[in-house]
């Protein structure tokens, strides 16, 4: 199988390429500048790498000809939320153009269920035309990701870790390269996985249990400190309205039923992601 991965050198595609990758499969890279260093990489790596844009169709009919799949995600960090519609609509009409076997679209996690956050209301539009296209897909939501703490480097330097949630609230989330797994898995099982959608967590502790999880991995005490989430709501209402969401009622993913569809990925539980990453010393900040 040769499978098409959009957004490759990015955070989520660059977990699906190296799953793809160990489980065996060829990859088509689908990149902005095939010349940047991370899409170099990817070649020296043995990834086919090709030109294209999320929001240019006919780039991306080219890149999924002669795919057995592809692995699609859209972003609203960069170019905005409309940006981020016309990525979506551009990658359905693309699989539609070229036939793609199978589409497997990122979305998030609750993204159908009317949160009126903006950026999953953008995913959820592109479900909905995905839906209506009559493609073969599967949509695949994961949570809140662990990687997003390894943006509080510094906090943790100075011994803290800060979110806008209460401390005892339990945050569903996953490790990029699971969520790269369960695409890997996806993409085999086409008979299995086309028309469903997964929703993807793999463990759900707290912010103080994330503290105490870095600062162990860390070599040093962290402290959790809550962020008002008003403060949030008026420095940016996107992010704002997603911590009103995570605080008041959070993502629903069943992680029992998840494990028993996915019994081949060795989930990683947070304490043991953030063992494996590298933290400055608390204290040293």
């Amino acid at each position: 199988m040769k499978i098409a991965v959009l957004g490759a050198t990015g955070g989520q595609g660059g977990a699906v390429v190296r799953a793809l990758l160990d489980a065996g499969h060829a990859v088509r890279a689908v990149v902005r500048d095939p010349g940047e260093a991370r899409a170099r990489a990817l070649e020296s790596a043995g990834v086919e790498v090709v030109t294209g844009e999320l929001s240019d169709a006919a780039s991306l009919t080219r890149a999924f000809q002669d795919t057995s799949a592809a692995f699609a995600v859209t972003t609203p960090f960069g170019a905005g939320l409309e940006a981020e519609k016309a990525q979506g609509l551009a990658i359905v009409e693309a699989a539609a153009r070229s036939a793609l076997p199978h589409l497997v679209m990122a979305s998030v996690a609750s993204a159908d269920q009317n949160t009126g956050i903006p950026h999953f209301e953008t995913k959820a539009r592109t479900e909905e035309a995905l839906a209506a296209s009559g493609v073969p897909a599967t949509v695949v939501a994961p949570t809140y990701f662990f990687d997003n703490a390894l943006g509080a480097r510094q906090e943790i330097a100075r011994g803290e870790m800060t979110l806008a949630l209460p401390a005892g609230t339990p945050l569903q989330q996953v490790a990029r390269r699971d969520l790269g797994r369960v695409v890997a898995a996806v993409v085999a099982d086409p008979d299995r996985w086309i028309g469903r959608r997964v929703e993807v967590a793999g463990d759900d502790p707290t912010p103080t249990q994330m503290a105490r999880a870095i600062g162990a991995a860390a070599g040093g005490p962290v402290v959790f400190r809550q962020i008002p989430l008003e403060a949030v709501r008026r420095a940016n209402p996107d992010m704002g309205a997603m911590y009103t969401f995570l605080t008041e009622s959070g993502y629903s993913v069943d992680l029992e039923a998840l494990r028993a569809d996915f019994p081949d990925i060795p989930w990683v539980s947070f304490p043991d992601w953030a063992g494996d990453q590298s933290w400055p010393v608390p204290g040293d900040g």
